[in-house]
């Protein structure tokens, strides 16, 4: 009969067997012993259908242009985007999404740009959508990329006008929706966004565009590198902590998801992933719907610049990193590891 084993149990006589071995019932170390029962007894799967690539996009045509502080990220002018994503699909990504870099020359206080028609998202909605059918289109709505103070809505003085932004953005998400785009995903923090988006799409006979809310996003010192390929880290006028999230708040991203499920969000999103895990694991639990993490640029660049200095694996964290956000409650992740991830997946 097996024994009951304390802290005493190395010291024991009893709690070993007659060749000395420690008499366990339970050795949960059988299940670790060769890959194919790790395999077997695996909790935590990570496929190519659970990837999202975000592309930055730049005017021109066969450029491709590097980002320094994102190392073996690049800026695509829309004909090399569609080379790019023809790639990605053809390795099962299901989905990518669309950031541009606007000509400085493009923007003003009021982010007009954001508006028109045949600006730099839309017209690579169009082609995509031609060359490249199979994969899904998500749209960032917000209107950094395209002022020239940087913030992600209008401004009166220092302070962000709410409702007069989101008039603004459904206006974009209108905008883009008429382009192509499959998924709005509005990240700008305004309060009220997701239902106003809702009911104009529906009113414009767009009720299949979903909605992929950046329902928890927090004011991090991670999206620097993102900023640079943006172009908006010089042109950021004081920070956006009056409508992006408190790092130390996790109740509030409750009640963040709780109105944006209410106003017809299809999608929840937690910005930063691996610092906000916690996070994504109480909104997976507490509502049960599709759920992503978005693994921003500063957690690429501290993976990708510790594996170009040998201070770490790089394959391996990347890996273990997607692996991560699964195992938290993630559906999947936005991650410029994407097509990196893809190719290992799809090896033997």
């Amino acid at each position: 009969m097996h024994k009951t084993i304390g802290k005493l149990a190395a010291t024991d006589p009893a709690a070993r067997a007659p060749d000395g071995t420690l008499d366990l019932p339970h050795r949960l170390r059988r299940n670790r012993r060769a890959d194919w029962t790790r395999r077997l007894v695996r909790e935590t799967t990570l496929t190519v259908d659970d990837l999202i690539w975000p592309i930055f996009l730049i005017d021109g045509e066969k450029r491709r242009e590097p980002v320094p502080s994102m190392p073996g990220v690049e800026r695509f002018s829309i004909d090399e985007a569609a080379r790019a994503v023809t790639e990605a699909a053809a390795l099962g990504v299901p989905a990518i999404a669309l950031f541009p870099f606007t000509d400085p020359d493009l923007r003003d206080p009021d982010g007009s740009e954001a508006l028109n028609d045949q600006n730099l998202v839309c017209r690579a909605l169009r082609l995509l959508k031609r060359e490249v059918p199979e994969i899904g289109l998500i749209t960032d709505v917000a209107l950094d990329p395209y002022t020239s103070h940087g913030h992600d809505g209008l401004l009166d003085g220092e302070r962000i006008l709410n409702d007069a932004t989101v008039a603004t953005l459904v206006r974009q998400a209108l905008t883009q929706a008429e382009a192509g785009a499959d998924v709005i995903a509005p990240s700008d923090m305004m309060d009220g966004r997701v239902g106003a988006i809702r009911s104009a799409l529906d009113d414009a006979g767009k009720a299949d565009v979903q909605i992929m809310s950046y329902a928890a996003k927090y004011a991090s010192a991670f999206y620097g590198p993102f900023r640079d390929a943006i172009g908006t880290k010089k042109a950021l006028v004081g920070d956006k902590k009056t409508y992006q999230m408190d790092p130390a708040n996790g109740d509030e991203a409750e009640r963040e998801a709780e109105l944006d499920v209410a106003e017809g969000a299809d999608m929840l999103m937690v910005k930063p992933g691996m610092p906000y895990l916690d996070v994504l694991r109480r909104l997976k639990d507490r509502f049960r719907m599709p759920t992503y993490a978005y693994q921003v640029s500063g957690e690429y660049a501290m993976i990708t610049a510790a594996g170009q200095n040998g201070w770490l694996d790089h394959d391996a964290a990347m890996m273990e990193s997607l692996v991560c956000f699964k195992r938290a409650g993630a559906d999947g992740v936005l991650t410029y590891f994407a097509v990196e991830a893809a190719r290992r997946l799809k090896q033997p």
